[in-house]
């Protein structure tokens, strides 16, 4: 069972609660600040990533061999990640329904990376299963400030989105060039 930091039912009467998927803490900079300008009483959920300050429904573990059996046949993108996007947010949607919020988001809405609309097919999917609303905001117009926000909180910013792939993706081009680089110079 997650442990929660603040249950839901200590959320300000009249205002709207969502529970907010976070992949990482810099991810979760600009969508925080601006959800809560909008007026919502926010608690983050996640399973995998490092605490902000805000009321948490912590689920520890990552269910790394869930994902890889999610992803195989489907390794590249944007096959690979709309699987992924699916385990988040349907986690995060069952998580919702069971801690009583009536809509869920998620800060990977903040990230020019990711893909939109197979975000929001796989939030508005899983909240029809789980009889909650998935609120849908891009956030990308914030991408600048979540990058001066990391800088000024001194979080770790890495290079890619976490999986083993984008991982991978990620330091393989480095891997070739410097290979590249080096077999032109024993020319």
């Amino acid at each position: 069972m997650p442990s929660t930091d603040q249950s839901r039912t200590s959320q300000v009467a009249g205002v709207p609660p969502l529970l907010l998927h976070i992949c990482c803490a810099p991810c979760a900079t600009y969508p925080v600040q601006t959800l809560r300008q909008r007026g919502f009483s926010l608690t983050g959920y996640w399973h995998n990533v490092e605490r902000v300050s805000l009321p948490v429904v912590w689920e520890p573990g990552y269910d790394l061999l869930g994902f890889l059996g999610a992803v195989a046949g489907r390794e590249g993108r944007p096959e690979r990640c709309e699987q992924c996007y699916r385990l988040r947010l349907e986690r995060t949607a069952a998580c919702a329904a069971r801690h009583a919020f009536e809509r869920f988001s998620t800060t990977l809405l903040v990230s020019p990376y990711q893909d939109q609309a197979l975000i929001r097919a796989a939030g508005e999917e899983a909240a029809n299963r789980h009889g909650v609303e998935f609120y849908f905001e891009d956030f990308r117009r914030g991408w600048a400030e979540r990058g001066r926000l990391t800088r000024e909180y001194g979080l770790y910013r890495q290079q890619y989105c976490g999986c083993l792939y984008s991982e991978f993706e990620r330091y393989a081009g480095r891997a070739i060039a410097e290979a590249a680089t080096l077999s032109h110079e024993d020319r």
